[in-house]
């Protein structure tokens, strides 16, 4: 059984999860476009600055993004409130972290299509955004599934950044990976195994259904 506290964080952690995934989708779209275009110059860079939080150890990110929403940093100065150990400060930190999971399989799926049902488009007078609307986006379908699926499950257990940029104040920033952490800590192994199982369980319930569906769509894609 689940304590309140333990009720709490989880729905925090929901929260979370879903926020991040619908404004990484959002965000991710328009940059993936423009990775799978191939432009030459700035493409190496830029795909490594997406990809840098698959390689830093997620305390030096969550340190960063903690001075950049603390109250010393840029946002301070800018006469924004400082976003340290608060949820939304969580939701920047989450973005940043999880941008990867969203930009990568955006990015693949858009340069799978090729220029081929784009062109076709544009010989029938169809506009950019047109093109863009009616023949990338549905193309794309196994992409955002898969970048929804992955962005979502990947923060649900964010640990090292969460716990920098909205430290672990309950009822607030206190997330159920950092409920596991302290469930272990004071040896209340039921209880961490409760909430561990459920974070298993959801993970394994949401990337087989993904992989399966995904097969099917490019299966079917002529």
């Amino acid at each position: 059984m689940l304590a309140p506290a333990d009720l709490t964080a989880l729905r925090i952690t929901v929260e979370l999860a879903v926020l991040t995934t619908l404004i990484l989708l959002l965000l991710a779209t328009p940059l993936a476009w423009w990775l799978s275009r191939g432009h030459r110059f700035s493409y190496p860079l830029v795909n490594a600055v997406v990809a840098l939080p698959l390689v830093l150890p997620p305390t030096v990110l969550g340190f960063y993004i903690l001075l950049f929403v603390g109250p010393h940093g840029p946002l301070v100065a800018l006469g924004l409130p400082s976003l340290a150990f608060t949820f939304n400060g969580l939701l920047i930190g989450s973005m940043v972290y999880s941008l990867p999971f969203a930009v990568q399989p955006l990015r693949d799926a858009f340069t799978a299509m090729g220029r081929q049902p784009l062109e076709a488009a544009a010989t029938l007078r169809a506009g950019p955004l047109d093109r863009f609307l009616t023949v990338a986006l549905p193309l794309a379908r196994p992409g955002y599934l898969t970048a929804a699926v992955l962005t979502f499950a990947h923060t649900l257990g964010e640990f090292g950044v969460v716990l920098m940029v909205g430290g672990n104040i309950p009822g607030r920033t206190r997330l159920v990976s950092i409920a596991i952490y302290d469930h272990v800590e004071s040896l209340n192994y039921a209880r961490a195994h409760a909430l561990a199982a459920l974070l298993l369980a959801a993970s394994l319930l949401m990337l087989v259904p993904v992989y399966a569906i995904n097969r099917r769509l490019v299966t079917w894609r002529p």
